[in-house]
């Protein structure tokens, strides 16, 4: 089964990354703070699922 967390999480990513690129923000925006944010909550929901690395 697909896991929709995961899914969402980086899709929310994908998205929030691509506004950074066409507007060139910088690392201290919300936006690119948020980035991290998933970053770090996508690798800990891999880790508790027992997958290796991360997708994205």
């Amino acid at each position: 089964m697909a896991d929709l967390y995961l899914k969402a999480m980086q899709s929310e990513r994908k998205s929030l990354w691509a506004t950074c690129r066409l507007k060139g923000l910088a690392k201290d925006t919300p936006e690119r703070r948020r980035i991290a944010e998933l970053d770090e909550a996508i690798a800990a929901h891999t880790r508790k699922q027992g997958r290796p690395g991360s997708e994205g």
